[in-house]
């Protein structure tokens, strides 16, 4: 870049974009990134909460949908019950009250995660717990806080491509390929994804 005053101004301007994006990667990081629209009403979240605490953590999909899968939250417009979120299946497993909630605040992530549970019932290795489960929830947030027209269209796409290898494998896929689809999903279609964000794998 030459030494004059367009070059001086044209460093300056790269560097301010090179700043806002560590901005926001650290508010990533820091676990402030947007939430997938539509949000699930507080309120109605929060009102499953005791009749989540009796029951025995590690509790399984099918033990919260026994206790609350006809409860209803709403998410802008929406109504919804709990099992519409939640795999009535004991191959994914929540460690507290506070997981479940966390869950269905989310439709949009509650959705990928209950079809891939669902896909992976019978199936060998079909458990999703632990870190694994973390981090497809992780790469499903991250695919739904990305500024589309439609919030869904890359979950859904991504959620499409693990029950895909489910069916072909037999088994879940790495969380590690799964964020690899997503981002080569995202560079795609046009969605920015920088190597050093969740995505950029």
């Amino acid at each position: 870049m030459a030494d004059d005053k367009q070059g001086r101004d044209d460093q300056a301007h790269d560097e301010a974009n090179r700043q806002r994006a560590r901005e926001v990667e650290e508010a990533l990081e820091r676990g402030d990134e947007p939430e997938p629209e539509p949000v699930a009403d507080p309120e109605t979240v929060a009102a499953l909460e005791p009749a989540l605490e009796p029951l025995e953590y590690p509790a399984t999909g099918s033990d919260i949908v026994a206790a609350v899968g006809d409860a209803e939250i709403t998410a802008g417009a929406e109504t919804l019950h709990v099992a519409e979120l939640i795999a009535d299946e004991p191959v994914e497993s929540f460690g507290s009250p506070t997981a479940v909630l966390e869950r269905v605040e989310r439709p949009t992530v509650a959705r990928a995660m209950k079809r891939i549970a669902e896909a992976s019932s019978d199936r060998r290795d079909g458990r999703l717990r632990g870190s694994q489960q973390e981090a497809y929830e992780k790469t499903f947030a991250a695919l739904a806080a990305i500024d589309t027209v439609d919030e869904n269209a890359p979950v859904a796409a991504v959620a499409d491509w693990v029950v895909g290898r489910i069916s072909e494998t037999g088994a879940l896929p790495g969380s590690r390929a799964v964020r690899r689809q997503a981002a080569a999903h995202c560079r795609d279609h046009g969605y920015q994804v920088q190597s050093d964000e969740w995505l950029g794998v």
